[in-house]
């Protein structure tokens, strides 16, 4: 096949939908179509995620990130276990932590309006099966409308646009780029009967603005007892809490925390349980679970502040394992979540769609010369989710599920704890390579990478 003018979907409509979006443009699709299953709006998505510095790089090399995007630098980690009543706790250890914090929302937007004027956003778009052959590929829809069901309309990245309604109906397109998340259709199409793994744990997720940390008036407190460019890590048998501050998007700053631990008892979660609670749908025992964690695990400070949450905004993710095959199978291709499901603690889930989408852009770039690009995309970046996984894992089962006694700890003893867990360095993400032909080294990214913006 060849990308020139072609006829391209996008299942999922999030920061991999958006951004591989920008790929296939770039690449020179010709219309390009991503169907959203959610139905509210995305830009008010307000979780944090982190990029890591010499990552941002690449990816503003290559054109997907730039300074318009607000973010926040990030210098330092420290790290806190609880001390008795000191507020802030004991810190037991010190490390840099060079990277750039977003919101999850504002990023979101900005690259969406990335996207050209003629692309098509269907929200509310549920898709319900994949077909494929040598030909194209096929979407079926769901018939209902509103959430997941989707009416066919849609709206370009300038506004409204009418489409053919699509309900219960079949569509067909040269290329499909599945970007829909950890239960992937896409993916269940090209590898099916393949399941992510749940880890045995959850994050708790919530925001706080910056102004409501002035009601932490402990006893003992240091009149600036946390710097802007800190990243603080508070520990506790069982798991841990991560603190670091985001861009709300409007000029200001939220704290952005994410608490790992098991929940307290019941039976776990399975391919078919919910893939999160969603804002104000937290349980009485979950909440209650957090509580006893905020008030007698972590020190005084930290465990205020993320009370300071409303329950009905906090939200819960099961942790799960899965990484494709492949990322490519004929005429249906994966990025993000849809292609690996790697833990949080990793720091490189964002940088890792983006990099999906830099690299299938030169990979649909190469398919005139290269016949086999799509292939050696899938190939490449597999190889990458893969180590990332088990980066997760061994993450996890260190600073979660096996933690140490972490009051005996001191820097020397952190450190080497986290060496052995990430002893592959590749924390925050793995440096940037474009899918080149199989056998022969990939060239760094950015190398030829036209900028971002609309229009073709």
């Amino acid at each position: 096949m060849t990308i020139e003018g072609a006829d391209v979907a996008v299942v999922g409509g999030s920061i991999a939908g958006c951004a591989t979006a920008l790929a296939a443009h770039r690449a020179g699709a010709g219309r390009i179509t991503l169907h959203e299953r959610t139905a509210g709006l995305l830009a008010d998505r307000g979780v944090g995620l982190v990029v890591h510095d010499a990552r941002y790089a690449e990816l503003a090399a290559a054109g997907y990130l730039d300074t318009a995007m607000p973010w926040a630098q990030l210098t330092t980690r420290r790290w806190y276990v609880r001390d008795g009543a000191a507020p802030l706790g004991r810190q037991i250890a010190v490390q840099p932590f060079p990277f750039r914090s977003y919101c999850w929302g504002p990023l979101w937007r900005e690259l969406r309006q990335r996207l050209p004027q003629d692309t098509v956003f269907r929200p509310g778009t549920r898709v319900t099966a994949v077909g494929s052959d040598a030909d194209g590929a096929v979407l079926r829809f769901d018939g209902g409308n509103g959430e997941g069901g989707g009416d066919g309309g849609g709206e370009t990245a300038g506004g409204p646009r009418d489409r053919a309604g699509t309900g219960g109906r079949t569509e067909r397109f040269d290329l499909v780029i599945g970007a829909d998340g950890y239960r992937s259709v896409v993916r269940d199409a090209a590898f099916p009967g393949v399941r992510p793994d749940y880890a045995g744990y959850l994050a708790w997720r919530g925001t706080v603005p910056a102004d409501r940390l002035a009601a932490l008036d402990l006893p003992g407190l240091p009149s600036e007892p946390w710097a802007q460019e800190d990243c603080v890590y508070g520990v506790f048998p069982g798991g841990h809490v991560i603190i670091y501050r985001i861009p709300d998007g409007h000029g200001g700053r939220r704290a952005n925390w994410v608490l790992y631990t098991a929940p307290p008892g019941g039976p776990a979660p399975g391919h078919d349980a919910p893939a999160g609670l969603p804002p104000g749908a937290l349980t009485d025992a979950l909440y209650a679970h957090l509580r006893y964690v905020t008030g007698e695990l972590l020190p005084p400070y930290w465990g205020g502040l993320l009370e300071l949450t409303d329950r009905q905004d906090l939200f819960l993710q099961p942790m799960y394992d899965y990484t494709a095959p492949r990322y490519a199978a004929g005429r249906l291709v994966l990025a993000g979540d849809a292609a690996t499901v790697a833990r949080p603690h990793t720091g490189g889930g964002a940088v890792k769609a983006l990099q999906d989408a830099v690299a299938l852009e030169a990979a649909l770039r190469a398919l005139p010369e290269r016949p086999g690009a799509l292939e050696a995309y899938g190939t490449e970046r597999g190889r990458t989710g893969r180590s990332m996984v088990e980066l997760g894992r061994r993450l996890g089962r260190a600073f979660v599920q096996d933690t140490p006694d972490w009051r005996t700890l001191d820097q020397a003893g952190l450190e080497a704890a986290w060496a052995a867990a990430d002893g592959s360095g590749a924390f925050g993400g793995r440096e940037l390579k474009e899918a080149g032909p199989a056998g022969k080294e990939a060239e760094p990214a950015g190398k030829g990478a036209r900028p971002a913006g609309p229009g073709r």
